[in-house]
This record gives C-alpha cells, sequence and structure tokens, in this order.
C-alpha cells in the first residue's frame, strides 16, 4: 500500500513515516523543509521515502500536481501550523495553512484516481472549548478562541461540508487529537522539548503555567488511531465520520508534576521555576471522550502515562549518549506494534 503523508517532516509525520515502513508500506511526503535538528533529519527519514517533496499546501496548482504524481492509496493529511502562539504571531499564515491549504489537499485529492481512503488530522482544540470537566464529544459543538483552535476548527468543518456536498468519491475520515510526547520533538514551546533542553544542560525548568493540568499521551498511540481509521476506510467501513483519539483521565497531569516525573526518570534534581514572561491566553483543561474509537476501531492507549514519560526520556538519553536515532525510534516502534498486535 502506497501512503502519502502531508507534513511527513514535522514531528508526528517522521514518526508515522517511520511506522508506516515498519509496516512494509511504500510512503511518500509532501512537507516544508524540516526544522534543523528535527526528528525527520536527525533519523535521515527522507532516504527511505519513494518521494520527498518540499511543497506549501497553501500552492494549489504545487499541491495539486505533487499528490497527482505520487499517485497514492492513501492520503493521511498532517501538514499544518501547529502551535497555539505562534498562531497570535502569524495569524494569516495560520489560516491559510490549516483551513484553506486543507481544502487544496482535499481538491487535489478528488483529482486523483489512485486515492481510496483519506484522513484528515485536526486536533483537540477544535471544540468550543466550556471547561467542562468531562470529555468532549465528536457531536460536540466546534470552535476557537485563537487563531490556531479557530483556524482548525474551520478545517474541521470545511472537510465536513466537502464530505457532505462536493460529491466526492474518494472515503475520508476526520481525527481529532491533543498534544503528544515521545523522542525527538524539537519544537520551541512545548513542555517535553523543555524539559530535555533544561536537563541536559542542567539548568532549572521554567514554566509558564505549572499548575494547568493537560492530558499526555505518547506520539504512538495517536498515530495508532490513525492508522485503524484508515484501515477501516479501506475496508468501507466509517467514511465521513470523525473521531476522538485521546487518552483517558488517568493521564490528565498538571505540567509541574510532569516535569518532576521526568526529572526523576533523568536523574536529576533540577528545580522547577515559574516563568513570570508575558502570557498568551491558553486554553484549560481540554480532554476527550474516545469511547466511539474504542467500540468502532477497538482503539485505546497501550502506553500509560508512566511508560510514555518512560519511553520519551530513554529516546533522549540513549541518543544523546550516541545511539543512532533511526535505530531508537525504530526499536520503540516495533516494540509499540507488539504491544498493539500491528505486524508487518
Amino acid at each position: 500500500m502506497h501512503y502519502l503523508v502531508t507534513g511527513h517532516t514535522g514531528f508526528k509525520g517522521a514518526w508515522l513515516t517511520l511506522m508506516l515502513l515498519e509496516q512494509g508500506h511504500t510512503v511518500s511526503g509532501l512537507a516544508l523543509d524540516p526544522a534543523p535538528g528535527s526528528l525527520f533529519e536527525r533519523a535521515r527519514v527522507g532516504e527511505l521515502l519513494c518521494e520527498d517533496l518540499r511543497i506549501d499546501i497553501r500552492d494549489a496548482a504545487a499541491t495539486a500536481h505533487a499528490i497527482s504524481t505520487v499517485a497514492p492509496d492513501v492520503v493521511l493529511h498532517l501538514a499544518a501550523q501547529p502551535l497555539v502562539r505562534e498562531s497570535y504571531r502569524d495569524p494569516v499564515g495560520t489560516w491559510e495553512t490549516n483551513t484553506i491549504g486543507t481544502l487544496n489537499v482535499l481538491r487535489a485529492v478528488e483529482q486523483t484516481p489512485s486515492v481510496r481512503a483519506q484522513v484528515i488530522i485536526t486536533t483537540d482544540k477544535v471544540y468550543r472549548n466550556v471547561d467542562q470537566i468531562w470529555g468532549y464529544r465528536e457531536s460536540d459543538p466546534l470552535g476557537g478562541f485563537d487563531p490556531y483552535s479557530a483556524s482548525k476548527a474551520a478545517a474541521d468543518l470545511l472537510t465536513q461540508s466537502w464530505i457532505a456536498s462536493s460529491g466526492s468519491t474518494v472515503p475520508t475520515a476526520i481525527a481529532r487529537a491533543g498534544n503528544v510526547i515521545g523522542g525527538g520533538d524539537v519544537c520551541a514551546e512545548r513542555l517535553m522539548v523543555d524539559l530535555v533542553a533544561a536537563f541536559t544542560a542542567g539548568a532549572p525548568v521554567r514554566l509558564r503555567y505549572p499548575d494547568a493540568v493537560r492530558p499526555w499521551q505518547h506520539v504512538l498511540d495517536c498515530l495508532n488511531g490513525y492508522l485503524l481509521l484508515a484501515d477501516a476506510l479501506l475496508a468501507g467501513r466509517l467514511a465521513g465520520e470523525a473521531f476522538n483519539f485521546g487518552p483517558g483521565t488517568r493521564s490528565f497531569v498538571k505540567v509541574g508534576d510532569i516535569a518532576t516525573s521526568v526529572a526523576a526518570l533523568w536523574g536529576t534534581d533540577a528545580r522547577v521555576e515559574v516563568d513570570e514572561g508575558p502570557k498568551v491566553h491558553e486554553a484549560g483543561l481540554l480532554a476527550l471522550d474516545s469511547r466511539k474509537a474504542e467500540l468502532a476501531l477497538d482503539w485505546h492507549d497501550r502506553l500509560i502515562l508512566s511508560d510514555a514519560l518512560g519511553w520519551t526520556v530513554e529516546w533522549a538519553q540513549k541518543t544523546d549518549a550516541g545511539t543512532d536515532p533511526r535505530t531508537q525510534t525504530v526499536g520503540q516502534i516495533r516494540e509499540y506494534l507488539e504491544l498493539a498486535g500491528r505486524h508487518a
């Protein structure tokens, strides 16, 4: 099976590409250049691809030409501007990438006869956050305060409208998931990236919101949900549906407690400090109710929080000590696939 991953040079995209390759699939990618020092670069993912294309999805013509040329069987659309704080700095670019870029991918796929299924990835932040303590379900209203959340909610609604009104013959579904952790992330303003950088340097950890509660999930659990959904589409099931892939309530933990746990795993007594710098609005706890995915796809997290943290710390420490990043990543993927019962 030939998969096209948009956004394959990003953190999730690189893990997903290696996960698909480990299962014996052919993979092509379409994305912007990777960030310096990214997992994509360090694991030399580009060497393994059928096509490694540098395309900005805001360019409709280039996107259409690239996807038709690659002629994949399945499209997994991850390409996005994924950061809340960056969306305040560049709201126009965020809207163009996340919303119009998604439309460009949908149109390009419709013009590519080889495509048998596509999954559009949005985010947990598409939900109108009213600070409810129970998880949001797929039927709850969408919304968004910051430009990132609003643009992804718009992309989600756009995809729903496309499925309902365009006459598309490509089975399409939507996946909603939140922030994830795992080895090799270099994206600024993410907790695990900041923790790894601080502990590696022996510096104190500076947290903006140490008492904020967040859901934590390993990247492989999230990606497994995406692939199970793609499998269902290929089997003629669940087209037009949206699915949450979020961790259970035991993984809802304060940011400061995560920092303390990671410090213990790392073997450091580094202290935690509160960053008193300027802050922008960030949502409170936003939990997902993932029972629909459990019932329809038999999906659930295979890694409990302590394992997710442990795997992330192990990846960072081993690669820092000289283990090849591709070897370490693929090793964790193989172990995960055994746990999940997903073999080549």
